[in-house]
């Protein structure tokens, strides 16, 4: 673990890609606090990856202060990574090819009568 020197300020390092449990020992190596509000159960989280983190890598703040990072959802919470998508216009009607019909005739007449 690297212990920065005791400076007022202090960058954030980047905590997107790594699990939670790296992503706590590199915050108190840099010398910074993690905050998750999607994860009350925070310190208790080990393997869920870190997708987003406020403010961002490489930003100098001062020595002590929260970053703020938020978990992947694992599968079956609404989850997964997929990101936002935008509405999407119903598809085609199935049924394939609408085919050409003759033109009606007599509700009740009989064919060749």
């Amino acid at each position: 673990m690297r212990i920065t020197p005791k400076t007022p300020e202090v960058r954030v390092p980047k905590l997107v890609g790594l699990m939670a449990v790296d992503a706590r020992e590199a915050a108190a190596a840099r010398g910074v606090l993690l905050a998750a509000p999607d994860r009350p159960d925070f310190r208790l989280t080990v393997v869920d990856y870190v997708v987003r983190q406020y403010p961002l890598p490489d930003t100098e703040v001062p020595r002590g202060a929260v970053v703020t990072v938020w978990f992947d959802l694992p599968d079956g919470d609404g989850g997964g990574g997929a990101g936002v998508h935008e509405p999407r216009m119903p598809g085609p009607r199935g049924g394939g090819m609408q085919r050409e019909l003759d033109e009606p005739g007599e509700p009740y007449s009989v064919a060749g009568v």
